[in-house]
Order: C-alpha cells, then structure tokens, then sequence
C-alpha cells in the first residue's frame, strides 16, 4: 500500500503549522496512521541544518543556502518520508520544494527551474499528492508575526519586497499545477480553512 504525501505552503505568518495540525488531528481521529514532519528539521541531521539556515548570525551566501535546503531535503526524504509512504501511511509537511523555488528561487533570485531542478534531485523526484497553499498578503502576515513577538529567524527579517516576491512565486506555482494544489485565502477564519482543506483531503482518501 502506498501513503499519501500532503504538503503546507505559505509565507511566514499564513498558519500553516496550526492547518497541518489540524489536520493531522482529524486523520487520526478518522484512524489513519499519520507522519507530521517539516522542512527544515524533520530529522536530527536537519534540525542541526535548521539551526544554520533560519539563525546563523552571519551572512550565508544565497546558493549556499539553497543548497543547505536541499541537503536537509535528501536526508529527511530518504530516511524519513519514503520509508512512511512505504509503509501506507500519511504523510503531512510544513514546506517542502515549493518553498525553495519561492524563498531562493525568486525571494534569493537564483532562479525557479535552477532550485526546482535542485530539489527534485535531491528528493529523487518526490512530488506531494496535495499541495495547500495558505496565501496571505505580506503586509498581514508581517503583522500576524509582528503580533506574535517571536524572535525572527533569518527570512521572517528580510523585507517586504523579499516577502512579496515569494507570495508571487508561490500563486505561480499553483497556477502552473493547479492538479497538486489546493490554494485557500489564509486570512479566512481558521476553522473555515480547516474545513476546505478536510473536504479536499476527503476526496483524495476516496471518503
């Protein structure tokens, strides 16, 4: 049998980690066998990467974290997220590729098909049954996170313009696989969101 893969995209702020736990909780109460993870973190060897890319105090060249990215993506993938689909369960991400084609494809401006092809590499090709995609002007998302008085790690701190980029890069994305992606407006209530995103889950479970 084999799993599914669902993934949660989004700038800072849009609520994904709340949406993929949500959803994780309603697949459990359903009785599936479910697997949350993240990028980057997912595994021991990418929670070190983790700590480099999001709070090294110094400067990290842009294809260099791209690259970072994409070694934290080859471990995690590998060790982690093929053996659970393997073994038929479900697999729910916060960020996967598409983040890489948006945060350093297009907010680093190296390039969208360079880091796709990049991640797809180290992935060995990996692409999410289910894409969601939470969209959320920068400007509120600053503001959510602002809110929260958290600590910024290295993207959360870059500029408007940075964040910008990446909301356009990701409504791309979607555009182009519009099949993988289900896009929902990440300022709507949190329960409103959380049902648009059961429905379409549904649907793909064959519910």
């Amino acid at each position: 049998m084999t799993g599914l893969f669902i993934t949660f995209e989004g700038g800072d702020g849009s609520g994904k980690s709340t949406q993929a736990r949500l959803l994780t909780d309603w697949l459990q109460e359903q009785g599936h066998s479910v697997l949350r993870s993240r990028e980057p973190g997912g595994t021991e060897v990418g929670i070190e990467i983790r700590e480099i890319v999001l709070h090294h105090r110094g400067d990290i060249a842009p294809r260099a974290e791209a690259l970072l990215y994409a070694a934290d993506r080859a471990h995690h993938i590998a060790t982690k997220v093929r053996p659970a689909l393997a073994r038929g369960e479900i697999v729910i991400q916060d960020r996967y590729l598409d983040s890489s084609v948006a945060y350093q494809g297009a907010g680093r401006v190296l390039g969208a098909t360079e880091v796709r092809d990049l991640s797809l590499w180290a992935a060995e090709g990996l692409l999410p049954d289910l894409t969601i995609l939470l969209d959320l002007d920068e400007t509120v998302a600053r503001g959510r996170l602002d809110a929260a008085n958290k600590r910024f790690d290295r993207l959360e701190a870059e500029k408007n313009e940075f964040h910008a980029r990446v909301r356009a890069a990701f409504l791309e994305l979607a555009e182009a696989e519009q099949t993988r992606f289900l896009v929902t407006d990440a300022a709507a209530p949190v329960e409103t969101i959380a049902a648009i995103v059961r429905a379409r889950v549904a649907a793909l479970l064959g519910a």
